[in-house]
């Protein structure tokens, strides 16, 4: 069964299954009881990430909490997606957007790398996640992924694993085509790695192209923000190489 995107949805923590309750947080039941006006017998959808996704009813609106019953299954819990997305934070209203966008685009794992150029060096994996459920509500996804905490570059290369294939939007490559590199690439398990608004510097564009694991690709003749490069990197590759075929 596809999403029912007419629907309310709403992230829980806790487990699901028919017949159960569940307590809607604080922030939640004030947006479903005082911001959508829902009132009880009202329907909505909700997940938790484990459990798949459940049609509930509000059982309970109280001023300071809403109570929700679980009816019945309406969608099985897909695998998570593989695919580790690993990008340069960039400025606050910018970085949420992006971190979105890798959602709907099936990035199963987010993960901070603090380069040379990232303008944002602190950066709180809660807020990250906060972006990631809010993207996983409106468009109908699952599962929802893993949030790491933010590591420097040398860090993040030296914990990568080299089984997985990281590829990495190199800003000097001597094409405009990524097709042909990525169509070269036979790993299954694959990582994108985008650089920050000034991009890679020169010793870490030489680190990358050294390692054995790493293919670089561009991204057409155009300079590109980097969060629309994130939005362009991950589309070509599902597209040619992701679960778009």
């Amino acid at each position: 069964m596809r999403a029912n995107y007419r629907m309310q949805r709403l992230f829980v923590d806790d487990d699901l299954s028919a017949g159960g309750t569940v307590e809607a947080g604080r922030e939640q039941s004030h947006y479903l009881a005082h911001v959508l006006r829902m009132r009880e017998d009202a329907e909505l959808l909700v997940f938790n990430g484990r459990d798949g996704e459940w049609l509930a009813r509000l059982a309970s609106v109280g001023k300071k909490a809403v109570r929700l019953s679980i009816a019945e299954r309406t969608r099985p819990q897909p695998p998570a997606s593989d695919l580790v997305y690993a990008f340069a934070p960039i400025k606050a209203g910018r970085l949420d957007y992006l971190v979105q966008k890798a959602v709907e685009m099936g990035a199963g794992v987010i993960a901070p790398v603090i380069t040379q150029h990232t303008q944002m060096a602190k950066i709180g994996a809660e807020r990250l996640r906060a972006n990631a459920v809010e993207a996983a509500e409106q468009c109908g996804i699952l599962a929802i992924p893993h949030v790491v905490e933010p590591v420097r570059f040398e860090a993040f290369l030296a914990g990568w694993d080299p089984e997985r294939r990281l590829i990495f939007c190199d800003e000097g490559a001597e094409t405009d085509n990524p097709v042909p590199a990525l169509q070269a690439i036979r790993e299954r398990r694959l990582g994108l790695l985008v650089g920050p608004e000034g991009g890679f510097s020169e010793e870490e564009r030489r680190q990358l192209r050294a390692l054995p694991f790493v293919t670089a690709i561009p991204l057409g003749p155009r300079i590109l923000r980097a969060d629309t490069a994130a939005v362009a990197a991950l589309a070509v590759i599902q597209a040619t190489i992701g679960d778009w075929r």
